[in-house]
């Protein structure tokens, strides 16, 4: 078998699109355009013999063998670009604070992270998940340098892309057709309880609130155990939880503003710098595939 060697470009490329969602999306971020980054995909299929990226209208999907080489290009970046930072890298220390909703945390930071730690290990990172309700002062006090937020309409942040909201359900009991409709909600400041009350008041639906928590664990027993439908972030919507719509009665809700926020007191650490450029490098076009 006459195999090519995987060239570092080639596989940038690929490992960009995939975070990114698409060669559109990728294309600014390796300063090539569309038609290039498609063509380095392609040379990158042909020295492995077999396709990478299943391209539909909306979305890209990995395919069997794409999903195995993933693992492998990032883990080569990863250790070329720890070899390049030894020689020519901008040597970053210190501690910073990072705050996101645990709705959030999994989809949005993880590859983010993924990307920031080997690049960066001197830098310590402490996570701290919380609401957003419960962030955004704490980032405006200075007690975080920098959180991923649900923004409440005021101008907090950069905002990076609008997540949908969904009415969810477990498919065991068909809680919708109760009247008033029980419903589990987050704490009384939260976006999600204003966007899933004014759902239902101009639906005409009269409601009950039988759970009340701040705990996206405790939103998703509720449900399960149908004690009640709720509101949650797509994200986070657990894929054996069914998603409720106009057919259940229930109308639509108000996208959440996901924004990256940064608190004054962290202006002068280099290392927030990079970490807030990466986070919105990678997520500004995280939904808008």
């Amino acid at each position: 078998m006459n195999l090519k060697n995987l060239q570092i470009d080639w596989l940038k490329c690929f490992v960009t699109v995939v975070d990114t969602g698409s060669l559109s999306n990728a294309a600014p971020e390796l300063y090539r355009s569309q038609s290039a980054v498609s063509m380095q995909l392609k040379k990158l299929e042909e020295a492995v013999q077999c396709q990478l990226l299943i391209r539909t209208h909306r979305q890209i999907e990995l395919t069997p063998q794409g999903q195995v080489l993933l693992g492998y290009a990032r883990r080569i970046l990863d250790l070329h670009n720890e070899a390049v930072m030894a020689f020519h890298g901008e040597e970053l220390s210190g501690k910073i604070r990072l705050g996101v909703p645990d709705d959030y945390a999994v989809k949005y930071l993880t590859p983010v992270l993924k990307r920031f730690a080997p690049r960066y290990s001197g830098v310590e990172i402490e996570l701290i998940c919380e609401q957003s309700t419960s962030l955004i002062p704490r980032i405006e006090s200075g007690d975080i340098d920098l959180a991923l937020i649900s923004r409440d309409g005021k101008r907090q942040g950069n905002l990076l892309f609008h997540e949908p909201m969904v009415w969810v359900g477990s498919p065991q009991f068909e809680l919708w057709r109760e009247d008033p409709v029980p419903i589990a909600v987050y704490e009384s400041t939260s976006s999600a309880k204003k966007s899933a009350i004014n759902s239902l008041a101009l639906q005409g639906r009269r409601y009950r609130v039988v759970y009340s928590s701040s705990s996206l664990v405790g939103q998703i027993a509720a449900v399960e155990s149908g004690l009640a439908i709720a509101v949650f972030t797509l994200c986070s919507a657990p894929q054996h939880l069914e998603i409720l719509g106009a057919e259940h009665g229930l109308g639509p809700l108000e996208p959440m503003e996901v924004a990256v926020y940064r608190s004054q007191a962290s202006r002068d650490s280099k290392a927030v710098d990079h970490l807030n450029d990466l986070l919105v490098k990678t997520l500004r076009h995280a939904v808008s595939i």
